[in-house]
């Protein structure tokens, strides 16, 4: 196929091109004057399955032929030749191995790093032995490197290295896949030496950014009848740029540095690279402008001596659309609009981009013109209903169950799918309702039995409920093979349901993966020692997070969304390169906790930069297509963002060429996107709707409320609205899912520990001391709140204002003492038919004989103005005290009445009752209902608010935002 040649045989396809096709219409034209077996003994080594899949596609659309022997690069150690090496240990044995002994290094040396850190450290430690193995370094290279401006961070970094070292070192039975290729590709190299094959043998579409990559390329480029053909090659970089790009540390991000690394290895000048196929670049002007933009830095004043002698801007651009969106949603808008015109005109257009956001935003986008694009990608499996259900059970082993994560598990697809889902469902309403309103916090087997047994459910219902979610949390390690048979019997149990049918758990490709991640967790969990349910929860994440499901739909057949990987494998007539902005596209380089640049340059492992150059070339490849799209955000959610370095490098290269049009053909390129930009907000456009107005509902008397308790009293004063909503319309907020020790349960608790305590010492005042009181309050405390933290701080919120409670309430028991508690008032307002209800917190008798009533505040007590104008509690109990109307208790003076804070500080507000007399009281209060029971009189949303920011339990019923305190009523009758 080949002609002789005494120089290596390095060809390459020009960026633009589509390289698959190119590959094997080279092939063919090559093979075309040789008998058709030749076809079939030459060897075709790829890089990628999807490439190899592409490549067969191709073969089978055209002629008749017989076929190539087609591998991939990992693949090679599966000839009969190479069988005698052994397979490589799975990836996870490795990481479970290293985080056993990461965990022991840790116990032993706890400076070293936080335990926090350790699935962190084992992944970054895998990572660089899996490149040491890869790059052939070897860890006595890595000690012996110049360390003495670093000495602390190394000695703490030497420890780790020495783990590394155990397996690197660990002989031929425990071979990395890293390792395993190595020495598959020195054994292939050195048998090819001794006898090289005289069938032609290519290896097409790598870069050789792999060391045991470029160990293969530079064996094969030397055999009789071997070849390269590489992807993207700049034609049009003059030589002294190639020259440029000798030093690792300031070129290794430019697009073509892997080729002049190679060729130098070869002994070869770019120049001596042949084009495989006689195919032009689909736009050579735009390669040649593009070229000059991503000259290495050092070089980039050649923008002065070589930008004047481009030409053909305006054909180089033509085909260009760079679009600046304001916001991440609005690029994905136009994107997925410009996809839609493609599949509308018959156009094959695919979205490339890192950016797995971005494609998620896109593709529910698209869903409203129902075109499903076909995503490389998938969908990770974490995110995929098994994935979810998966981790929410291990999320069960690692803190107690609460109503929100047993409510998510009820109601997820794959929960009691087995029959019977339809009264599942309707239980676990039952069940949320009854959570909402009596709780517990953190439902066990006693709360649930007894809820089943109070609404009458099915008992095999019930039963299933308690044996999936109650005694799931385990504060201690486990074997990890114990934490996985939990995991997996625990996942079926819920899946099947209390029917016994199996479910679905485990079908469909989503069920089949994470069956599969789960089996193989499984064979290796014996590696993996105890561990804490946190750890177990996080590693099955991570898992989970590494693979990725297809969806099962049936794509459209020409909308794509690619990773970078993907677009170098495949051609389309409209590219999108989506998310060009820095930390997307290029995506930052991760930290390093070991080595640093200099020391990764200097052992000959692979910089943090090698990654960005291979963006470099994907992005080089990619704008040099048909038609391309450019595309970014100008800000993002939080802040603005940085234009990629390449799209800011061609966008300033043409802003410098004036004499040649470069400014306006970037306008023109801005304003092909700023139109798609301006269409985009046209169909994003929504009528104005008229706000709503501020609600005075005006109810028919008779639908009006003829009972309110005394604490309602200043709800209608300040707004009138919510006493409407409760009990015109009779809506009763629900409690939130996620309970929590909020304020109110703070009041419940202190008013019970206050009434138990002051109880005990009615007959024996020596009992009120602080130990008494303390104890008490942790008594209750323990009994009523469920959260250690809330305990623990209300606690000693208590314990700061024992001693001024005592000391004042030894004072009280100097005037008299409690004759009641909790005790029930009533008062009926003449001739109004209305009556007022309430209970007072505690009445205490004077030495002179009049009642003393106190009401126990855990906010802040209201002032005495408060209390004359909006909070009348204790001025209404006073008086209906002197009506007669509390139980048990004649008409009476009230000598006193008192709030008594137990807030953050111990503080007493007196009522005003010498300014505010009971006659006056009841007056205004009789005035106040008066109003409400005119036909007139409406009850106005947030009348008199204490502050602006305070909210109601009403407030989004009367649409409140819509309207604000300035804005007038509207007085409504309803019905």
């Amino acid at each position: 196929m080949f002609e002789n040649d005494a120089l290596p045989r390095v060809f390459a396809v020009p960026p633009g091109v589509d390289f698959p096709k190119a590959l094997v219409d080279g092939i063919r034209a090559r093979s075309a004057a040789f008998p058709p077996e030749n076809l079939a003994r030459m060897q075709l080594i790829v890089n990628t399955r999807r490439m190899e899949r592409r490549v067969r596609d191709l073969f089978d659309q055209g002629a008749p032929c017989l076929f190539p022997r087609l591998s991939l690069l990992t693949d090679l150690g599966e000839s009969v030749d190479l069988a005698h090496i052994p397979p490589a240990i799975p990836a996870l044995r490795r990481r479970l191995e290293l985080t056993q002994l990461i965990a022991k290094l840790l116990d032993q040396q706890p400076d070293l790093a936080a335990r926090s850190s350790l699935f962190d450290l084992s992944d970054s430690l895998a990572l660089l032995i899996d490149e040491m193995q890869g790059e052939g370094v070897s860890a006595d290279a890595i000690r012996q490197l110049d360390v003495s401006d670093m000495s602390g961070h190394w000695a703490r970094a030497q420890a780790f290295i020495d783990i590394a070292d155990q397996f690197i070192s660990s002989g031929d039975d425990a071979l990395d896949a890293q390792a395993r290729q190595r020495r598959v590709v020195e054994n292939l190299v050195a048998s090819w030496q001794k006898q090289p094959p005289l069938n032609p043998v290519i290896l097409a579409g790598s870069t050789g950014s792999r060391g045991t990559t470029l160990m293969l390329m530079e064996a094969i480029a030397q055999l009789p009848q071997g070849a390269l053909i590489l992807p993207g090659y700049d034609f049009d970089q003059p030589q002294y740029v190639w020259e440029s790009l000798d030093n690792a540390l300031t070129s290794e991000d430019h697009p073509q540095y892997r080729f002049q690394k190679l060729l130098r290895q070869l002994d070869m000048s770019p120049d001596q690279v042949q084009p495989w196929t006689d195919d032009q670049a689909p736009s050579p002007s735009r390669n040649r402008l593009v070229s000059l933009a991503l000259r290495p830095a050092p070089i980039t004043d050649a923008w002065m001596s070589e930008g004047p002698q481009l030409r053909e801007l305006d054909i180089a651009t033509r085909d260009l659309t760079l679009v600046e969106a304001q916001s991440p949603r609005a690029e994905a808008l136009a994107i997925a609009m410009r996809l839609r015109h493609a599949a509308e005109i018959g156009q094959t257009a695919a979205l490339i981009t890192p950016d797995r956001m971005l494609t998620r935003q896109v593709s529910a986008a698209l869903d409203r013109w129902n075109i499903l694009p076909d995503d490389s990608a998938g969908l990770p499996l974490q995110l995929s209903p098994p994935g979810r259900f998966l981790r929410h059970i291990a999320s069960l082993f690692v803190r107690r169950l609460d109503g929100e994560a047993l409510l998510t598990l009820l109601k997820h697809p794959l929960c009691h799918d087995g029959g019977g889902r339809g009264d599942h469902l309707l239980f676990t309403r039952e069940l949320e309702l009854h959570i909402r309103r009596h709780g517990p916090p953190f439902p066990d087997q006693r709360s649930l039995t007894a809820f089943g047994e109070g609404e009458n459910l099915p008992e095999p219902w019930i039963r299933w409920l308690v044996s999936c979610f109650c005694e799931l949390h385990s504060p201690s390690e486990l074997p990890l093979s114990d934490w996985v048979a939990r995991l997996r019997s625990t996942a079926e149990l819920m899946s099947n349901g209390s029917s016994g049918e199996a479910g679905n758990l485990w079908e469909k490709k989503a069920g089949q993966k994470a069956f599969s991640v789960l089996n193989e967790l499984e064979n290796e969990a014996q590696h993996g020692g105890l561990i804490s349910a946190r750890d177990f929860a996080d590693l099955l994440g991570a898992l989970l997070a590494g693979e990725e499901v297809r969806d099962r739909d049936a794509p459209h057949p020409s909308i794509m969304i690619w990773g970078t990987l993907e677009a170098r494998v495949q051609g389309a007539d409209l590219l999108i390169l989506g998310g060009l902005n820095e930390g997307s596209w290029p995506e930052a380089a991760s930290p390093d906790p070991w080595l640093n640049r200099q020391m990764r340059e200097k052992a000959g492992l692979l910089l943090p930069e090698r990654r960005i150059g291979l963006s470099a070339h994907d992005f080089q490849q990619a704008v040099g297509a048909p038609e391309v799209w450019l595309t970014r955000a100008v800000r993002s959610e939080e802040a603005e963002t940085v234009a990629s370095r390449w799209l800011n490098r061609l966008t300033n290269l043409l802003q410098g060429l004036p004499a040649q049009g470069g400014p306006q053909v970037l306008s023109d390129m801005r304003d092909r996107g700023d139109q798609w930009l301006r269409w985009t907000e046209a169909m994003e456009a929504a009528p104005r709707v008229q706000p709503a107005s501020r609600p005075s509902p005006r109810p028919p008397l008779s639908a009006r409320p003829r009972r309110l308790s005394i604490t309602e009293i200043k709800r209608l004063i300040r707004d009138p609205y919510a006493i409407y909503a409760k009990h015109v319309l009779r809506l009763k907020p629900l409690d939130p899912l996620v309970q929590a020790p909020d304020a109110l349960l703070r009041g419940i608790v202190v008013h019970e520990i206050l009434e138990e305590f002051v109880k005990e010492s009615v007959l024996d005042v020596s009992l009120l001391t602080r130990e008494n009181f303390l104890k008490r309050a942790e008594i209750l405390l323990a009994e009523h709140v469920a959260w250690p933290t809330a305990r623990t701080l209300w606690l000693a919120r208590l314990e700061r204002i024992a001693d001024d409670f005592l000391q004042a309430e030894l004072m009280r028991r100097s005037d008299g003492g409690p004759v009641a508690f909790e005790a029930t008032m009533n008062l009926a307002l003449t001739p109004l038919d209305f009556a007022i209800s309430g209970r007072a917190d505690r009445i205490d008798r004077t030495r002179h004989g009049a009642l003393r009533i106190i009401d126990y505040k855990t906010g802040t007590p209201p002032t005495k103005g408060q209390q004359a104008n909006f909070d009348k509690q204790l001025l209404i109990e006073a008086a209906i005290a002197e009506q007669g109307g509390v139980e048990g208790f004649d008409p009476i003076s009230v000598a006193q009445a008192v709030f008594i804070g137990m807030g953050g500080t111990y503080k007493e507000v007196l009522a005003p009752l010498d300014k505010e007399p009971a006659d006056k009281v009841l007056k205004e209060l009789k005035d106040l209902i008066s109003a409400y029971l005119e036909p007139e009189q409406g009850f106005s949303c947030r009348r008199m608010v204490h502050k602006d920011n305070d909210t109601g339990d009403y407030d989004h019923l009367a649409r409140f935002g819509e309207w604000d305190r300035t804005t007038e009523t509207s007085p409504e009758n309803v019905t």
